[in-house]
């Protein structure tokens, strides 16, 4: 079995945070998503994958080079074209164009391919969803979650028979229009012919096109609706919701980094941590480099990336902090998320630093750090 991981897109629902980094590359706990689900596909023994990338591709490539250190092969396929005067230009070709390009060019999809998105944590028995998609002898298999209503417009949903044939398929319906509530998790199983369905040198969605077309030519197209952690990042507020999970406990085979030196508290090599007036009540993790002052206030779960500076006063209650951010003394930020030079709070609203209130600033480090609740 072979896989292909999907990491072409924007990630636009996601900024600033994919401002820098290609969706794939967003840390859970200090590590990019996509590097779990690498550690996912060795550990079934899936050796061979292929990631279409395109926006900001260097960032993937560079941090996963050809897999070495995972035990695995990765080998990528570059979805744009070099213009004129040198620039390289991303121009995704959708997930299932993405699919056609790389078989167009070295026929990778000879065998079942397993094709995942790059933005989620999963816990998924690859072992037991292979041998049912073989049990039924299907051409391609989606896997499926049952979802509130509410979030069917976040989602491509499914509609089956009673054998789990998929009779039709609905992408990110409004509520009200929604004809199902099992949602495609973006995980699936697909043998080599389905490639033939796909147009080439075409944009061509999985989703929206190649999974309708497969319905109504009523092909052995099924879906397999599993129990298991599908942790989706389809937007900032579920960035932060998932991270609160995280250090929670509440996510499995998940645990925090560092060296735990007091109930709910871990921290990184060469932190310095005032003690004195400060408050730090956990589940809390603070990277290494980090300097907390006298007299702050950490509340968890929280976040705070390595290198960063939380200053006398300041109160950093239930944030994500990236790496390198100084809070400002008697600054409170409270559930947000701060990235570079941009703070987002739990349900997305962003704010760039030059929105914030003037200050007679020292440096730009200082114009880059300030940074309060909105």
């Amino acid at each position: 079995m072979k896989a292909m991981i999907l990491a072409a897109g924007k990630g636009t629902r996601v900024r600033p945070l994919t401002y820098d980094l290609p969706k794939p590359m967003i840390p859970i706990l200090g590590k990019p998503v996509m590097a779990y689900l690498v550690e996912h596909l060795a550990k079934y023994g899936i050796h061979e994958i292929m990631v279409n990338v395109s926006y900001l591709h260097e960032k993937i490539e560079e941090y996963f080079g050809e897999g070495f250190q995972y035990g695995v092969q990765i080998g990528y396929s570059f979805e744009g074209h070099t213009d004129e005067h040198g620039e390289v230009v991303p121009e995704p070709l959708g997930s299932a164009g993405g699919m056609k390009k790389i078989q167009e060019f070295g026929g990778f999809f000879d065998e079942t391919t397993i094709v995942l998105c790059g933005d989620a944590l999963i816990d998924l028995d690859i072992k037991s969803a292979l041998f049912e998609h073989r049990r039924k002898g299907a051409l391609a298999t989606v896997i499926t979650r049952e979802v509130p209503w509410e979030k069917v417009s976040s989602y491509g949903v499914v509609v089956t028979d009673k054998d789990n044939r998929v009779l039709s398929f609905q992408e990110k319906p409004q509520p009200d229009k929604a004809i199902s509530n099992f949602a495609s998790t973006g995980i699936y199983i697909f043998e080599p012919q389905v490639i033939d369905f796909i147009p080439k040198d075409t944009q061509f969605d999985i989703g929206s096109q190649l999974f309708p077309l497969m319905a109504e030519k009523g092909l052995p197209f099924y879906a397999q609706n599993r129990f298991f952690n599908w942790i989706d990042i389809g937007s900032v507020a579920d960035y932060w919701e998932v991270l609160q999970s995280v250090l929670m406990g509440e996510v499995g085979q998940m645990d925090v980094p560092g060296i735990q030196i007091s109930d709910g508290l871990w921290v990184g090599l060469n932190t310095k941590i005032e003690w004195e007036g400060t408050v730090i009540e956990g589940p809390v993790y603070i990277g290494s480099g980090c300097h907390v002052e006298a007299g702050s206030t950490i509340i968890g779960p929280s976040w705070i990336g390595h290198g960063s500076h939380i200053c006398a006063g300041s109160e950093v209650i239930r944030s994500v902090l990236f790496e390198y951010t100084r809070v400002l003394p008697h600054i409170s930020l409270v559930e947000m998320i701060v990235f570079k030079e941009y703070s987002v709070d739990r349900v997305g609203e962003m704010r760039h630093v030059s929105e914030y209130e003037k200050r007679n600033w020292g440096n730009a480090r200082d114009r880059r750090s300030f940074l309060r609740t909105l």
